[in-house]
């Protein structure tokens, strides 16, 4: 298309459009298999800027892609016309009537966030995506979402009142309840909305149109229905026969994945809050046959949740962080496991369902166990069924378990028999599948593990799809039961309803749509499932040299492609976890994990450049990323673009030179080591206005920051001071390292961890390195890795008699575990560093859990300690070993801020273009937190960034757990 059509379009709009390569890059892929590169991204500020789209692509015959959170796993979000994002702007909560329990939303409304806005008010939104803390109302409404709650509250479609949309020619419609006098009104006017009501009276008057949807469309029973249009849906009121008497065209658009209409308003019918008392028994099995035996006799109880997860499922937890912690309730090695949850208002009431469902797992003896989840107990566990779909992106390799297959709905009474005859089509195919998700609705998300890079396994890709839609066929099942036909299953419609039903479907759209403006290629005229896919078919693998070594992902392109997209990167800051502080900052798909990943594969695969990442584009995606590691730990794929940013900087500095700011923050230490040696000369320049101004301006540093002091300081003199005095041979010995930000910035508390070690008795030995954290920050990984070569030399003597290196500052120690596992070639002295290397919480924890550090050793005045931990600490070790050792003092109050990153970042922040970035990120939870706290309270934060941070942005001084727990020494 002509360009100039584009910017004349980009200047009409309020909104913005973007037709830059980086923008069509990210917007080429959602979470399924396909990709389209779209003609541009538009997101619109208003309803005027949608009918100006609609215009456009009226005028131009372009396709126009509604897209929220982009979660879609059949390939809704993609095409090549111009998406439109309403996750921009679209995001207002618009009108609560709390006596008809209903709310109106704009499309770009976060399902979780809006249940946050209506729990005091004791409503929520039943429909329970696993992606629930990202995804849109808009998309749920365009899919019909379901999830793990339908069992009890329905889906979206039953959930939808009514619907304010832009139609194809750009009229406004309000759709909702109608009596057969207002439909007959409607039917007779002059406009687009007229013409439609009029042609789906004569379709659905059709005594033969009739039989054939009720012959042909899935068995009533079945809740979870979303193949082509809910035509079906439309007979039941008294225009059509039935006894209903209100006519809702919202049943029609809810599940037709943006193909009929765009819409701008959305209201929903609510539910009380569930019952506050909850239970949950997770039936173990050692056969998929026995798991899925037992469905429908648990069935027979008041389930709120009945989710299956299988072994590659359970497996996939193994090797995610943030997961393995919610598999305590897994015994032994199950083929499959049932959660089985029950609320009630009374624990009386709750204790007798749970007698009851228990006699009937009893009874059926299929389980061999059957373990009882309480309370919190009972929400980790749904966060790894949740975690379900984003964790099959982790297995290692080409061979990925794929959505095609994976939204087969039957009725109840039917879901062993058809898993059965699955299991054997997928012999046939020496298949092993994946089986989990919805058992208590008769949907099991079932994926084939199969390489789409290659010809023969895209092959297996249709001919596994079509074997299965002809197997639920057989069952008169849904062929998508809540993620909706897009691509890779609206070529099976005609097969699943009828030849007849399909081509009623053409006419329904074709009414509607006439120029096929809205979402095409999808439901109908649909674009082939085994096109357009996300990895050209048989290419050749692109050779990409790394200096780090990434064969853990057999390389750094495949660490890229482990993203399948599932966007958990999207959560908003009020959510739990730290992923990902750009994007709670910017709301710019650019800037989550996500979006950098796709960037990094798109551009490594397609580039024809020498160096593959000498792309400006791949600059830009990585400019705001803090390096908070939060997506190793939180992102299910475990895709770490911390670790993919510091080689990425690396390679394209080696093309294109590296700054002079970067070579000061990565030499930094070195700087420190000269200026500490005329500290009060230094210290007096960094306070100037004018020269520390003059400083500042040259390196590019934020006005508003200080630099911090630097000192010089005699450790050892200190040491033997304590250590002579007061150390108890009986205890062990400890490496205490003092790194380069302890050694020359934040010297107190190295001395606080020298006396707080010597005074508990132990024999401390001091070890003096540059960690290497300022050279990975800045991609310097040649210094980095020969740094690491050295310090692995001097630690070996410490690793060879298995002495413990305990560590002061979270981003130096911790690098011994993560970066240095990547820059050495000694695997077994690599694993010993990273089984001996330890934050000084970690360390002091264990011996407070084995007994040898007592309450006793500690004051009895009551204090208040709020905790901020380092973002490496959540994302490579723990938060709760901070929060144990601060506990140790009997009257000490302490409480974990729910805080993700403090936005420093180490260099970051003082960056003059990131400063801006920098303190939104801390204002979001952090600096609010701190901010509402007494004076009194004590603020913790073991990173050295994290309380400067602090200080910039609450004027309070957070003090390292180790100097709280010095102070509170009374030995």
């Amino acid at each position: 298309m002509n360009k100039n059509l584009l910017k004349a379009l980009s200047e009409e709009l309020q909104g913005e459009l973007m037709v830059d390569d980086l923008s069509r890059a990210l917007y080429s892929t959602d979470a399924s298999v396909y990709r389209k590169r779209p003609l541009a991204v538009a997101y619109p500020k208003n309803t005027l800027d949608l009918k100006k789209l609609i215009q456009f692509a009226n005028a131009h015959k372009v396709g126009l892609i509604p897209r929220t959170a982009g979660t879609s796993l059949a390939g809704q979000c993609v095409g090549d016309g111009i998406v439109v994002d309403v996750s921009r702007h679209f995001t207002q909560i618009l009108e609560l009537d709390k006596e008809k329990k209903q709310i109106k939303v704009q499309p770009g409304v976060v399902r979780d966030e809006l249940n946050q806005y209506l729990k005091p008010f004791g409503l929520f939104f039943g429909p329970n995506t696993s992606t629930s803390n990202r995804c849109m109302i808009g998309g749920m409404v365009g899919n019909n979402s379901s999830g793990t709650t339908s069992i009890q509250y329905g889906v979206t479609r039953d959930k939808v009142i009514a619907m304010h949309c832009v139609l194809s020619d750009g009229s406004d419609a309000i759709i909702s309840d109608i009596s057969k006098a207002t439909f007959d009104v409607k039917k007779q006017k002059d406009t687009l909305e007229g013409k439609i009501y009029a042609s789906l009276e004569q379709e659905l008057s059709n005594g033969e149109n009739r039989k054939n949807i009720l012959a042909e469309f899935p068995k009533p029973s079945i809740h979870r229905r979303n193949t082509g249009y809910a035509v079906d849906e439309l007979l039941k009121n008294n225009l059509f026969g039935s006894e209903k008497e209100d006519f809702n065209l919202c049943k029609l658009l809810a599940g037709s994945e943006g193909t009929l209409a765009f819409t701008t308003e959305i209201t929903l019918q609510l539910d009380d809050l569930p019952p506050p008392l909850s239970a949950m028994v997770a039936t173990h099995y050692k056969t998929l046959e026995d798991c899925l035996s037992d469905v429908a006799p648990v069935m027979q109880h008041n389930l709120h949740t009945c989710e299956m997860m299988d072994k590659v499922i359970l497996d996939c937890t193994k090797n995610n962080r943030a997961q393995l912690a919610n598999r305590f309730f897994v015994d032994g090695d199950p083929a499959g496991i049932l959660m089985l949850e029950l609320k009630a208002y009374s624990e009386e009431d709750l204790q007798l369902q749970l007698k009851e469902l228990l006699q009937t797992i009893e009874k059926s003896g299929l389980s061999y166990a059957n373990p009882i989840l309480m309370g919190e107990d009972i929400n980790k566990a749904i966060e790894l069924r949740k975690a379900g779909l984003g964790l099959l992106g982790n297995m290692v390799g080409d061979r990925k378990a794929v959505a095609c297959i994976e939204d087969t709905a039957v009725a109840l009474e039917d879901l062993k028999d058809f898993i059965m005859e699955f299991s054997q089509i997928m012999k046939g195919y020496d298949q092993q599948a994946v089986y989990y998700a919805h058992a208590g609705a008769g949907e099991l998300h079932l994926r084939p593990i199969l390489n789409l890079k290659k010809s023969e396994d895209v092959v297996l890709f249709r001919s596994i799809t079509t074997d299965v839609a002809k197997l639920t066929k057989k069952y008169k099942g849904s062929f998508s039961g809540e993620h909706g036909d897009g691509i890779v299953r609206a070529e099976f419609i005609p097969l699943m309803i009828g030849d007849a039903n399909y081509e009623l479907l053409k006419r329904v759209k074709k009414t509607f749509d006439p120029n096929n403006i809205f979402n095409p290629g999808k439901i109908v005229d649909a674009f082939p499932m085994d096109e357009s896919l996300r990895y050209e078919v048989d290419r050749e693998e692109p050779e990409v040299k790394t200096l780090m070594d990434f064969s853990d992902s057999e390389g750094i392109l495949k660490a890229a492609e482990k993203c399948n997209g599932s966007g958990d990167c999207r959560k908003n800051h009020t959510m739990s976890g730290g992923m990902c502080p750009s994007y709670h900052a910017t709301k710019d798909e650019k800037d989550t994990t996500r979006g950098r990943a796709n960037a990094l594969r798109e551009f490594l695969t397609q580039s024809e450049k020498t160096n593959r990442f000498d792309q400006k584009e791949l600059k830009e995606v990585f400019d705001l990323c803090l390096s908070c590691k939060a997506c190793a730990s939180e992102c299910p794929s475990n895709v770490d673009v911390a670790t993919l940013k510091a080689e990425f900087l690396y390679q394209y500095q080696e093309s294109n030179g590296y700054p002079l700011r970067s070579k000061l923050f990565a030499h930094n230490t070195k700087l420190n080591a000269l200026g500490s040696k005329i500290s009060g000369i230094t210290n007096a320049v960094y306070e100037s206005k004018i020269l520390g101004g003059f400083l500042k301006k040259t390196a590019g540093v934020a006005s508003e920051r200080s630099f911090p002091k630097v000192y010089n300081f005699n450790f050892e003199r200190h040491l033997e001071q304590f250590n002579l005095k007061n150390t108890d041979l009986s205890k062990k010995k400890v490496v205490l390292y003092l790194d380069e930000f302890t050694k020359y910035l934040d010297i107190e508390v190295g001395k606080d961890a020298i006396e707080l070690l010597c005074k508990l008795g132990y024999d401390v030995e001091l070890f003096y390195a540059e960690s290497g954290r300022t050279y990975l920050s800045k991609g310097f990984l040649k210094q980095a890795k020969k740094l690491v070569s050295k310090n692995m030399l001097k630690l070996a003597p410490y690793l060879d008699k298995n002495i413990p290196i305990v560590g002061l500052e979270p981003s130096a120690i911790l690098s011994f575990r993560d970066e240095y596992q990547r820059l050495h070639e000694d695997k077994p002295q690599l694993a010993k560093l990273a089984a001996q290397s330890l934050l000084i919480e970690e360390f002091l924890a264990k011996e407070i859990a084995q007994g040898y550090i007592t309450a006793e050793s500690f004051t009895e005045e009551e204090r208040t300690v709020k905790i901020h931990n380092h973002c490496h600490q959540k994302a490579l070790s723990d938060q709760k070993v901070t929060f144990d050792v601060l506990n140790l003092p009997k009257n000490y109050k302490v409480t974990i801020i729910s805080s993700g990153c403090c936005g420093m970042a180490g260099s970051f922040g003082y960056e003059k273009e990131h400063y801006e970035t920098s303190m939104k990120v801390g204002s979001l939870k952090l600096f609010p937190s701190v901010q509402k706290s007494e004076k009194n309270t004590l603020i913790a934060a073991n990173g050295t960034s994290c309380r400067h941070q602090i200080k910039d942005g609450t004027n309070r001084d957070a003090e390292h757990p180790v100097s709280i727990l010095r102070k509170a020494l009374i030995v």
